[in-house]
């Protein structure tokens, strides 16, 4: 059997972050690197591979999935380099944990559907944890939460919560407790207290999330989504004004930003009403005859 290509690019890879940690003759800057100093980086590429994903971009998710593989193999080489493990014990411990955990393509076990898979492996990961306490899905979760952005901590929080029986009887208590949370955060800012109007902002933000939860959207790609969108009308209102919004009055500025929206919405239109005219393999210029 011929050797897969992309086991030879993985192994010079490996060497390529070895040599650039190679003391006597690697790269000065990541020489220096840590776990902890390398911690922003890993944080900072999986951003852009889900910001990739997103928008569909073959190409660049070709790019930014390198770049975190990059990150996954330094990290391994810095362990490596003290002894306490390295790449290919993280591959056999995960090829190990994907076995144990999908008995039904390993062992022969029988499941109807996702979902039962879904089932199974909570059991199997469950059963792997050490006993548990008093407080287990605290404890489960705290690790896992401090890992992940505040965004998608709240959603990780929300969802074993409510699992555990900790939820509203309806999505109209859930807005309830937005509402109230609001009022908190207004009077929390009028105050002037600056610490307590960061903790009730958490706090709206927290139950919005809850409100994510209840109507099946994603929080973190509706925030992207706006993100986007924001700096597609921000970059249309400095082009109307040369790149300089110095002096300007809101009234102007929002002017302008209202009319960049209306032109995104009109040039989207378009592009639908195109697409529904000449949709593709439907022929055109070009088409075979």
């Amino acid at each position: 059997m011929p050797a897969d290509p992309s086991l030879n690019a993985l192994a010079e890879l490996i060497a390529v972050v070895a040599r650039l940690r190679d003391p006597a003759g690697g790269c000065p800057w990541d020489l220096e690197q840590t776990h902890a100093s390398l911690l922003p980086y890993v944080l900072e590429e999986a951003h852009e591979v889900a910001d990739a994903i997103r928008h569909g971009d073959d190409d660049h998710l070709s790019e930014e999935l390198g770049d975190l593989l990059l990150q996954v193999v330094l990290h391994a080489q810095i362990a490596r380099e003290s002894g306490r493990f390295d790449l290919e014990a993280i591959a056999r411990g995960l090829s190990a944990k994907l076995i144990r955990r999908h008995p039904h393509v390993f062992a022969g076990a029988g499941v109807k559907d996702s979902a039962a898979v879904r089932a199974s492996w909570a059991a199997i990961k469950a059963a792997e944890r050490p006993q548990q306490s008093a407080s287990p899905v605290s404890e489960r979760l705290g690790p896992k939460v401090r890992s992940q952005p505040a965004l998608a901590g709240a959603m990780a929080i929300s969802r074993q919560a409510a699992a555990a029986g900790f939820e509203w009887d309806d999505l109209s208590g859930v807005w309830e407790k937005v509402h109230e949370e609001l009022d908190e955060l207004k009077q929390a800012v009028a105050s002037g207290d600056r610490a307590h109007a960061q903790e009730e902002l958490g706090d709206v933000l927290f139950t919005l999330v809850n409100v994510a939860r209840w109507c099946g959207i994603d929080p973190e790609t509706g925030l992207a989504g706006t993100n986007h969108r924001f700096l597609d009308r921000f970059s249309r209102v400095e082009a109307a004004l040369g790149g300089d919004l110095g002096g300007r009055g809101i009234r102007e500025l929002e002017g302008l930003w209202q009319q960049a929206k209306a032109a995104i919405r009109a040039e989207a239109a378009a592009a639908q009403a195109a697409s529904a005219t000449h949709p593709a393999g439907s022929g055109g210029p070009g088409a075979a005859a």
